[in-house]
């Protein structure tokens, strides 16, 4: 059967959905920014809308090594990586802790089966390197995790993996989200398994519970 009637856009379903859609604009994120707030034109009113920057945690700086020398204030001078590496031949097989005698005793390294020079960029040790060979700072270490954790960086992006503080609704304040190595140990990224402390607690089955033994009870009363 068809429409008697001509089909009318009742004015209450205009105010909703003009209110919906000004919601969205404040509150969806965008993909990486950083900065002050964005102003944004609403689209119903004319109002200016104002749209905090969502920020991106960096990833560590560029990392050094302590010495045995010290400075004129008595603590231990740093050096890059480079310093002693680019005086030694990359090691290419290199995927065990244990192997390192000279420096970095003691690390933990449990990441599938890739070796050192995986991530670590043999071409400048002050640096990190793509699949492709091309080098990436540290700061930016969320380019070379996404190119073998797909699936996580997919969920990081749609904000459904990876901590952040600050507003939901843009409109009201800023955002910061953390990146990979703000929870990943980048040279064992997987969590330990753990047991929680306390077992969680059914709220839902506990009150089904408790209205089952309220029936109960008011039944035998009747009897």
């Amino acid at each position: 059967m068809g429409l008697k009637a001509p089909l009318y856009f009742h004015p209450l379903v205009a105010v909703a959905f003009l209110s919906v859609g000004a919601w969205w604009l404040c509150a969806v994120e965008p993909q990486k920014t950083s900065g002050p707030a964005v102003p944004v034109s609403g689209s119903s009113t004319g109002a200016t809308l104002v749209r905090h920057a969502v920020n991106i945690k960096s990833g560590p700086e560029t990392p050094t090594v302590l010495t045995n020398a010290l400075t004129h204030t008595g603590e231990p001078v740093p050096v890059a990586c480079s310093t002693c590496h680019a005086t030694r031949t990359p090691d290419l097989a290199r995927r065990r802790a244990e192997e390192m005698k000279d420096f970095h005793q003691g690390l933990a390294y449990k990441h599938g089966d890739q070796t050192c020079l995986s991530c670590h960029n043999a071409a400048n040790y002050d640096t990190l390197h793509r699949a492709d060979g091309t080098s990436v700072d540290y700061p930016r270490v969320i380019e070379l995790c996404a190119q073998c954790h797909g699936p996580q960086h997919r969920d990081f992006q749609a904000g459904a993996h990876g901590g952040m503080n600050g507003y939901w609704d843009l409109s009201r304040g800023p955002r910061e989200r953390n990146t990979c190595v703000s929870c990943h140990d980048p040279h064992a990224p997987a969590y330990p398994k753990v047991r929680p402390v306390f077992a969680p607690v059914d709220r839902g089955a506990r009150q089904q519970h408790s209205r089952e033994q309220a029936h109960e009870a008011k039944e035998s009363a009747h009897e």
